[in-house]
């Protein structure tokens, strides 16, 4: 079994992780969940081989120093080009390189990679091999149960056994099948039902490995539930849409106080961030859009998303309109997050 929430010791790096989410995990967003927790491992969005390889370097792998520990996420399928990805995402100083084997995507599925790998364990040993002998830094495969009319127990074994044999430092599996006929990529984060039970069965069988859980998991008491049985936890739209749950991630799964005694302190560690962005030409919607939901559950809450929604896209829009915007919540009724509750 994996290690507990009360078995802290030397914890597994992938004990708890933001996912990587397409058009919202960018740079501007790991900057600001790193005000919430220093401990959670984030992931950028998807980029493929192709991209990394010939396109805008700098705008689609630079990050902030403050984000690490973060990791890169990889679309490819091609062994040869993801060892060069991998080669210069590293340079770029990321702490972990992903190979993504679960996205449903049609984009994906026309280029030969995401969740449709699952039926080539064996060319995704293969990209691992070669992207382990470019990289010094932990190369890990992010997967599903399945896909279509695949066995979950077969698929899911046949991939941790090609991808452990090749020397993934870890791999993390989203506990549903992907269904690439007959559903849209939002619906397959939803409509395959969980089978978490299988992930802990494949852990069972490889106690020595790292095997993280994602999918469905809404809250950090399923999170240590989850725990209990494996390696780490992954979160991806509870964390991004209530990230005052980042704030609870460092007491509560490390022991050690959060960045931030609350949401509002949050706002004020992001500040100097925003205003360096903002001096580059950065639009302040850009950075803004990850906060709308940091004050839920808080009188003028909605006010605050309101404001940011509408005024932050305004041409000129700077650390005003975000005061101005967080000026309108109550500060007195504690969240979760906050380290008086």
């Amino acid at each position: 079994m994996g290690r507990g929430v009360d078995e802290i010791g030397d914890p597994s790096p992938w004990r708890f992780c933001v996912a990587p989410m397409m058009d919202w995990t960018d740079r501007h967003c790991r900057a600001f969940h790193r005000t919430l927790s220093r401990r959670a491992r984030l992931y950028t969005e998807m980029v493929t081989t192709g991209a990394v390889i010939h396109g805008p370097r700098e705008r689609l792998l630079g990050f902030s120093p403050a984000e690490h520990p973060v990791a890169v996420q990889l679309g490819g399928s091609d062994p040869a080009e993801l060892a060069e990805a991998a080669r210069i995402a590293a340079g770029f100083g990321y702490d972990e390189v992903n190979l993504n084997v679960g996205c449903p995507s049609d984009r994906v599925q026309n280029g030969r990679f995401g969740a449709c790998l699952m039926r080539e364990p064996t060319l995704v040993g293969e990209c691992v091999v070669a992207m382990k002998a470019a990289v010094s830094v932990p190369v890990t495969v992010k997967c599903r149960l399945g896909v279509d009319e695949q066995e979950t127990g077969p698929a899911l074994d046949d991939m941790a056994g090609s991808v452990f044999a090749a020397g993934a430092d870890a791999l993390i599996v989203h506990a549903r099948k992907a269904w690439l006929q007959g559903l849209s990529p939002k619906e397959n984060r939803d409509v395959p039902p969980l089978d978490r039970g299988r992930v802990h069965a494949l852990k069972r069988a490889w106690p020595d490995r790292p095997v993280a859980i994602n999918g469905g998991v809404a809250s950090l008491d399923e999170a240590a539930a989850q725990l209990r049985h494996l390696d780490g936890i992954m979160l991806g739209r509870a964390a991004y849409h209530d990230p005052a749950l980042l704030g609870r991630v460092d007491p509560d799964l490390w022991g050690e106080p959060a960045p931030a005694a609350d949401a509002f302190e949050a706002v004020a560690l992001f500040e100097p961030y925003v205003a360096a962005r903002l001096a580059e030409g950065v639009r302040l919607h850009a950075m803004t859009r990850h906060m709308l939901g940091l004050f839920n559950g808080r009188p003028g809450a909605r006010a605050y998303r309101r404001h940011l929604a509408s005024e932050a896209l305004r041409p000129g829009a700077g650390l005003a309109t975000l005061r101005e915007a967080v000026a309108l919540v109550s500060r007195e009724v504690p969240l979760s997050m906050d380290r008086a509750a």
